[in-house]
């Protein structure tokens, strides 16, 4: 359920768009009778559902409690709550593109098309989204609800400000085509409202035109977190795209060491003329056993990671793959944490100097991260429950191998987020209270005005927003 879909040439779409779309299928949800078990990205909580997939989101949507991507946020936001007995739908195989406009760039297409999908039909042509997550494999609904934002924030925004349109079924069963100037409350409370208002049926949504389908890159080696903060402060004043891994098992002095990476889209005459083929993943067809991705292991590959850049700067053409998605050259690597799985962490605070303290905490609460991603942010979308702000972003993973002790952790970090003036994202989030939450998001009362509007009954629901007191 949670692989890409396969797109299916259909010839009548093909005479109208310049490249195949995939063909209509059968229109009744189908799926397993009986509850399965579902669970985020991080492989906690696990629920069991209903689940359903279908090419028509417009029925299936009907009475369905939440519509459900590729499965990649972290936690329970694409989770129903437990005990549901409402069906779930799985949005992948309503993948088609409605309507390309290639001289404008203007995309209209159904929610479950990926991200994947759109880099093999876009990035050679020379277009692609404006705004990129950390993996390909999710899909324009879930970019939409999770308003997702990439390593060029600080001067693209959030994915939702390069929306024009969305088609979406409310939780009070209207269809509604929602814009900036129609349905305005309900267009903007869907962007970072994590599905909790109505399911995205279609998106309409501008894309950028490249010079070339390549990045070039520098990056250079930094000996402390306050040389990194400096560098990636410096480089996103001139550069589009900025990120920074961070070693957050150094101590003394070399504590959060890193490497800050800058990057552009290539010109024609840097770029090779071939475009870039789509890379395979190594599979990783077994969970490993918990606790073997601990403090420990994680210090020797973070080592490893500094060490293996080298003392001198790099500045080359890369793979858009290896750019944006490296990750994604692991399939299934969520198994990597075993069965007890994971979180991610990850927070925005307007000051990157707070950063310092903030994993002072980490480490002596005994965390340990080898993920670990640093990212400037611009101005905060319009969303109510968008999640990035003027500030720098941080996110690290935990493993989940002593449950109780991760929770005290995250609490702690976000009772430091609250008082410096900074949230949580909730695509990633697994612990975060009803209390903190609302004190993080001082737009929630806008968000829940738009939801009792167009979803009176609370007919669309989350395990996340029972956990936060969204009602």
């Amino acid at each position: 359920m949670n692989q890409p879909s396969q797109r299916e040439e259909a010839a009548d779409d093909a005479a109208v768009l310049p490249f195949p779309t995939a063909a209509r299928r059968d229109a009744e949800p189908r799926g397993p009778a009986t509850p399965i078990e579902l669970e985020g990205w991080g492989r906690h909580p696990r629920v069991m559902a209903v689940a359903a997939d279908s090419d028509d989101l417009r029925r299936a949507s009907r009475d369905a409690v939440l519509s459900r991507g590729l499965g990649r946020a972290y936690s329970d936001a694409a989770l129903p709550p437990e005990g549901s007995t409402r069906r779930v739908v799985l949005t992948p195989r309503a993948d088609r593109i409605v309507a390309f406009d290639e001289a404008t760039g203007i995309l209209r297409a159904e929610a479950g098309l990926s991200l994947s999908t759109m880099r093999n039909l876009f990035l050679s042509r020379g277009l692609f989204t404006p705004v990129s997550t950390g993996t390909r494999h999710v899909t324009l609904g879930g970019m939409v609800a999770s308003d997702v934002h990439g390593k060029n924030h600080h001067v693209a925004g959030c994915f939702g400000r390069h929306v024009r349109a969305l088609l979406i079924r409310a939780g009070d069963g209207r269809v509604i085509e929602a814009t900036p100037t129609q349905h305005a409350d309900l267009f903007y409370a869907v962007q970072g409202g994590m599905g909790l208002i109505g399911h995205i049926l279609e998106v309409e949504v501008a894309l950028e035109r490249l010079p070339s389908p390549w990045i070039y890159e520098e990056s250079e080696r930094l000996g402390s977190l306050g040389a990194v903060i400096d560098a990636l402060r410096e480089a996103s004043a001139s550069w589009p795209m900025t990120v920074a891994w961070v070693d957050t098992s150094a101590r003394g002095g070399k504590a959060g060491r890193g490497i800050v990476m800058r990057g552009r889209w290539a010109t024609p005459d840097e770029a090779p003329k071939q475009p870039p083929r789509v890379k395979g993943a190594i599979g990783l067809p077994f969970g490993l056993p918990s606790g073997l991705v601990g403090p420990t292991t994680i210090g020797l590959m973070n080592t490893l990671w500094y060490t293996r850049h080298g003392a001198r700067p790099r500045k080359h053409i890369v793979h858009p793959e290896s750019f944006y998605w490296p990750l994604d050259g692991i399939g299934a690597w969520n198994r990597a944490y075993g069965r007890r799985g994971f979180t991610q962490y990850q927070c925005v605070l307007p000051d990157a100097q707070l950063y310092g303290e903030l994993l002072d905490i980490f480490r002596k609460r005994g965390g340990s991260s080898f993920v670990t991603v640093f990212k400037d942010c611009g101005e905060q979308g319009q969303g109510p429950l968008s999640f990035p702000k003027k500030g720098t972003t941080l996110a690290i993973d935990i493993p989940l191998h002593r449950f109780e002790a991760v929770r005290a952790l995250c609490h702690e970090l976000n009772a430091f987020v609250v008082a410096n003036d900074g949230r949580i994202y909730l695509a990633k989030d697994a612990f975060t209270t009803a209390q903190d939450f609302t004190k993080m998001y001082p737009r929630l009362p806008e968000f829940l005005e738009a939801r009792r509007k167009y979803d009176p009954d609370g007919r669309i629901d989350s395990a996340q927003a029972h956990r936060l007191g969204i009602r």
